[in-house]
């Protein structure tokens, strides 16, 4: 809690409840107008990736070499962000994280602009933005309980959740529009000049004091994280659980523009549409955990789990645009519950100087095991087909979730 904001007499938060605190509201709108941006850059990278590729297969497997760039520099980086976070003003971190972000977007814009963007300049630059948000998100998360009082922690990670995925609804066909009228390089360029929301909010905000004063070897203060995260007879199988969706289910979003174009034989707008309807079900999922609260959190996270992988093998089962956007609202919805209830467990269940530690697991987790899996994906649908390596994940992860759901009733319980 920070004690220069009031505390809020009523003990039981309403859905609105963090807006009554100014640095939420002001970290709250700096990244609703930024991921309008990074969900134009993301749909418009995928598309032109896939337009390179003379077919699905191919398609799958260049889009997964981005998703291997991304990974390599966020899981080298994870570990020492996760001591940043704790040790670190995360003000500073964001300023630093946001302005690189920036910068990359127009790197991007400027490459595409002048037809010298090859996939390797691609896959480099996908890196370096991948290993600047590995930096981001534990800061950026890890400093959401310091904002509001514990009992609006579970409201605030879902509005946060929202202010991610509600410009996913607008961003992707906005970016279909501008792809079809104008090309790709207007998304990057939006992208760059929207990050600065965030800088911007941040000149607003009060500094954030580390949670941690400790100083010392780096290596032992990870090691100690780990240890923390393996030891809890709850923690340690809501990590193995995000593993095995990162690299299982979780890589349909980054497939999309490869299934759009070459499974759904569908343009840019298409495109657009297809992960509107996901956003949809994102922005669902974000309003439901947010609503939730911490109530039954662990039933709600295994079954949420389970029902992705559900939706994901369901998509892998058709080629129709419609069935393929019902089932990609209904993965958008249950995926978003599933990653804001792990989130939640990891902040509520974590002691202040090991929570930025907690949370740069997960962010290693979701920004390199995912890309990866989009690499192990795209690499399998070169001999499966995309179809059935769809299924096939999300086969993996339903029996994941179904057995921890069952098996572990601490996490159950929880």
């Amino acid at each position: 809690m920070n004690d220069a904001e009031p505390r809020i007499p009523d003990r039981r938060p309403g859905f609105f409840g963090p807006f009554g605190f100014k640095d939420f509201r002001l970290l709250w709108g700096g990244l609703l107008v930024s991921n309008l941006g990074t969900w134009m850059q993301f749909t418009a990278l995928g598309y032109y990736v896939a337009s390179m590729a003379p077919n699905a297969a191919m398609g799958s497997f260049y889009i997964g070499l981005i998703g291997a760039a991304r990974a390599v520099p966020v899981l080298i980086c994870s570990p020492f962000a996760g001591v940043v976070a704790d040790r670190y003003p995360r003000r500073r971190v964001l300023f630093i994280t946001n302005t690189t972000t920036s910068a990359m977007a127009f790197v991007l814009f400027a490459l595409v602009t002048t037809n010298h963007a090859p996939l390797w300049a691609l896959m480099l630059a996908s890196g370096i933005n991948a290993g600047t948000q590995s930096f981001d998100a534990p800061a950026r998360q890890s400093w959401v309980p310091l904002m509001v009082p514990r009992e609006y922690v579970g409201g605030a990670i879902g509005l946060n959740s929202i202010a991610f995925n509600a410009p996913s609804v607008v961003g992707p066909p906005l970016a279909g529009l501008l792809i079809a009228g104008i090309g790709v390089a207007p998304c990057f360029l939006v992208n760059a000049v929207t990050t600065l929301a965030v800088v911007l909010a941040l000149v607003f905000m009060r500094p954030a004091p580390p949670s941690s004063k400790r100083r010392g070897d780096v290596i032992a203060a990870i090691v100690e994280g780990v240890r923390f995260l393996i030891a809890h007879p709850v923690l340690r199988w809501v990590i193995l659980m995000l593993v095995v969706a990162s690299l299982t289910i979780r890589p349909y979003n980054f497939l999309l523009p490869a299934y759009a174009v070459h499974v759904i034989h569908t343009d840019a707008r298409g495109l657009g549409w297809l992960m509107a309807a996901s956003g949809m079900g994102a922005i669902a999922g974000a309003f439901f955990t947010a609503a939730t609260g911490g109530a039954r959190r662990g039933t709600i996270w295994a079954i949420s789990a389970a029902v992705a992988g559900l939706g994901v093998a369901a998509l892998g089962l058709t080629s129709s645009f419609g069935l393929a956007a019902a089932a990609l609202t209904v993965t958008g919805l249950a995926t978003l519950s599933f990653i804001g209830s792990s989130n939640i467990m990891l902040q509520t269940l974590s002691p202040d100087d090991m929570r930025g530690r907690g949370i740069s697991v997960y962010a290693m987790i979701l920004l390199g095991f995912v890309p990866l899996g989009s690499l192990l994906i795209g690499s399998l649908s070169t001999v499966l087909s995309l179809h059935w390596t769809l299924v096939g994940g999300g086969a993996v992860s339903l029996l994941c979730a179904v057995w921890i759901g069952v098996a572990q009733r601490q996490v159950r319980d929880t």
